[in-house]
């Protein structure tokens, strides 16, 4: 088993793009040179010098020369194998390394994602995050765009108390984003039960706040906890306005229709009244200029899986940034929520959720639909339903289908069934030359 596990290893290490070969050539040529120069000294001393009879055996003069040749290269390139092997165990016994992992096996999947295209990801919410820990094992050029509309619970708290950017959604994608994603999960999601001002705060948010007050702004206090985190990928608010989520809500009241207005991305769920439209004051806020430069230069961009209404459209009102996504000549696919969520897409299907982005942000925003193909039965008492095609996807999209609900959250998207649905489908559509509607049609 460990001789087996030794050779994959080295077929690994001798694989293109390891950046590893080069320096091991270049360590042997180093060897054969120093080789040489001896060479040289020995010769003049062998033809010099009266050696004592046994040191005919010991250099093995009885054999042939290229028989010896051969026999002391073969030594040397087995104390050099020897030597860098047990070198590379000194050095890395220090290092933690997941599961038992070697060093080439993370080195590997390392150049694997360099090796990746540049994606971008936007949303806010569980469904961002949850699309993050997949796109993460399959490329490093990850940017995710996250809305800054969240008010509630300490995110809001910090945002009415500091003035900050609710922290809430950014971090849950830095911890999606992070090397040892469990560990600093447990940690940005533990919330204070006590304590005089504390009390419900969860320290990644306190973790950024105090980020910002170090830095001097959000955007440099996301970069810099990036780099504390050590995360794949990049995390960009939509805009840096102090923006508010509105809706109006259609409310039946003595067999009338009304519309009510309601304020604050947190309470438009708790409404119960079906949702006409949403909006954000200012209505006109400037996009974050990364966050435009990053869809232009994207090779796919993936808007959701998330909350319609809370998450997604929030980022996609931001008119330089659907500016931005039409404009871009990226593989664009909308993900559709496996399920429905109370107070927001209610008996939704994959045709009302498209009606509502279309309402909103015009038709073309995207080519391809991804949807569940999973069948799936909710519990008697859940609030949810599974969202289908209950009839045809309008004639402008490119409907995609896979198996992607989360077996212990069946309302919820498996992160690594989505991420590998969608880069089959990028990698497809790649091979065949195709972008969008217009190319494939």
């Amino acid at each position: 088993m460990r001789w087996g596990r030794s050779v994959s290893d080295l077929y690994k290490w001798m694989l293109p793009g390891m950046r590893v070969k080069r320096w091991l050539l270049l360590l042997l040529a180093g060897v054969a040179a120093i080789g040489l120069g001896l060479a040289y000294i020995l010769r003049d001393i062998y033809q010099t010098w009266t050696f004592p009879p046994i040191a005919y055996y010991l250099t093995l003069q009885f054999l042939s020369r290229p028989v010896r040749a051969a026999l002391f290269g073969l030594a040397g390139l087995s104390a050099i194998a020897v030597a860098v092997f047990q070198l590379n165990r000194s050095l890395l016994n220090a290092l933690h390394l997941p599961n038992g992992e070697s060093i080439v096996d993370v080195l590997y999947r390392q150049r694997q994602r360099e090796r990746g295209p540049k994606v971008v990801a936007i949303g806010g919410g569980t469904g961002l995050s949850t699309l993050l820990r997949g796109l993460k094992h399959y490329t490093a050029h990850i940017t995710a765009i996250v809305t800054v509309a969240d008010d509630g619970g300490s995110s809001g708290r910090l945002r009415r108390e500091l003035g900050v950017l609710p922290p809430g959604d950014f971090r849950n994608c830095l911890a999606a984003l992070a090397n040892d994603e469990a560990l600093i999960t447990k940690l940005f999601q533990y919330r204070f039960a006590a304590g005089a001002g504390l009390d419900g705060h969860s320290f990644g948010n306190l973790f950024i706040a105090a980020m910002v007050g170090i830095t001097g702004n959000f955007e440099r206090a996301i970069i810099e906890s990036g780099k504390v985190l050590a995360i794949q990928g990049q995390i960009m608010p939509s805009t840096l306005e102090n923006v508010t989520l509105y809706a109006d809500l259609r409310v039946a009241r003595d067999d009338q229709v009304l519309v009510r207005r309601v304020e604050g991305e947190s309470v438009i769920p708790e409404q119960g009244w079906p949702i006409d439209r949403v909006y954000l004051k200012p209505d006109d806020p400037p996009a974050y200029p990364g966050a435009v430069r990053a869809i232009l230069d994207a090779d796919m961009i993936v808007i959701g899986p998330g909350s319609l209404y809370t998450s997604i459209l929030p980022n996609l009102l931001v008119p330089d940034i659907a500016r931005a996504i039409r404009a871009s000549r990226a593989f664009k696919v909308y993900v559709c929520n496996v399920a429905t969520q109370p107070g927001e897409t209610d008996r939704f299907s994959v045709e009302d959720h498209l009606r509502a982005l279309e309402q909103h942000v015009g038709a073309g925003m995207v080519d391809y639909v991804l949807v569940n193909s999973q069948a799936v039965t909710p519990p008697a008492d859940a609030n949810y339903q599974m969202v289908t095609i209950r009839e045809a996807l309008p004639p402008n999209y490119i409907p995609l289908s896979a198996e992607l609900v989360d077996a212990e959250r069946p309302w919820r998207h498996d992160s690594q069934k989505l991420a590998r649905a969608l880069f089959e489908a990028f990698n497809k559509r790649r091979q065949q030359g195709i972008s969008g509607v217009n190319e494939g049609r």
